[in-house]
């Protein structure tokens, strides 16, 4: 999930750990397919929002796999739940939504130093800005219809068929002030001081709650930058860790807000009304466009703590990018409220 930031960053303590890391894999592996492990080339590919990400070759019984080991960090700008992201990506790789293949997980830290997960790579490039890309305009918009079918598809997904209730709350008609209590409650976590422009848009969000009718998996984070793409076609749907049942009108607010309409739109061709569309068109339901309208709201008010988080996780030397404090998106919180 991405954030602003001013782009400073700065080694967070703990250090790489490149040789740890590999230590760690080839006996974590090792003891896994029960046979010696080689681990080749073994790159940090980002520091990351929420984790570290190791890719790696491995080879074993005379076979390379090349996969991706990702690790909780030491500073975070998100809090949020291993076992709840593995049971998701357990249970998408039964449908027909494409996901990485889930190797092994470590939930409590005991291989790597800290939770961590190992899967396959996926063939496939991530373009963050592939649909405001150099390709004909349709070719674009035939990618555009590509990636958020998608979001449709996790939608439709049913989530107790695969056991998904068991690890994941179901808030019911009460979703929409559920997500509300969380993000509220985790501003007042992270929060370094007042924030007399966010309490105001929160009472607002609380008085304008809108009811849902159906519970949903939500993806969280659906965007371009969470999808790899191989030629036109998505190969996989990246970044289950805020993956939760809710109104299926977040993740559509979360995609129509135009603070991302850089990553989600192509002017005049790809509009939120099109994305809308097409949801409608895949599911069979109607949209609400007042509630999506709320969860727009809600968006910004979870990307202003969200950069709160990082700013405090700098702060405390846990994170080595410098947040500041969201001014930007205070101004249109209070334009989207007409305050």
């Amino acid at each position: 999930m991405t954030t602003e930031t001013s782009g400073a960053r700065r080694r967070p303590s703990g250090g790489d750990g490149a040789p740890q890391i590999r230590e760690g894999l080839v006996a974590w592996l090792s003891e896994e397919v029960g046979a010696p492990v080689e681990i080749g080339a073994l790159r940090r590919t980002s520091v990351g929002f929420s984790r570290e990400n190791w890719v790696f070759d491995a080879t074993w019984g005379g076979e390379r796999h090349e996969l991706i080991a990702r690790r909780d960090p030491v500073g975070s700008v998100l809090d949020t739940d291993r076992e709840v992201e593995t049971a998701v990506l357990a249970a998408m790789a039964s449908t027909d939504v494409p996901v990485p293949n889930l190797r092994w997980i470590d939930l409590e830290g005991k291989r790597l130093g800290r939770p961590a997960i190992v899967m396959d790579v996926v063939p496939g490039v991530c373009e963050i800005y592939v649909l405001n890309s150099a390709r004909p305009l349709e070719q674009r918009v035939a990618i555009a219809r590509e990636m958020y079918s998608h979001l449709a598809r996790i939608h439709q997904v049913d989530w107790r068929a695969f056991g998904l209730d068991e690890v994941l709350t179901d808030p019911g008609a009460d979703a929409a002030l559920a997500a509300l209590d969380d993000w509220e409650a985790q501003l007042h976590e992270v929060q370094l001081d007042p924030e007399p422009e966010l309490a105001y848009v929160i009472a607002w969000l609380r008085e304008h709650a809108p009811r849902s009718t159906r519970t949903v998996l939500v993806h969280g984070d659906f965007k371009p930058g969470n999808l790899l793409l191989q030629g036109d076609a998505v190969s996989a749907v990246l970044d289950w860790e805020t993956a939760h049942l809710g109104d299926p009108h977040e993740d559509l607010g979360w995609v129509t807000n135009p603070l991302r309409y850089g990553d989600h739109r192509i002017a005049d061709a790809w509009e939120p009304h099109d994305i809308l569309a097409l949801w409608s068109e895949i599911t069979g339901w109607e949209v609400d466009e007042a509630a999506v309208q709320w969860w727009r709201v809600l968006a910004n008010v979870k990307l202003a703590v969200i950069v709160l988080r990082g700013l405090g996780e700098f702060v405390g030397g846990r994170l080595d990018r410098m947040y500041h404090s969201p001014v930007r998106l205070y101004s249109m919180l209070l334009h989207q409220i007409g305050a």
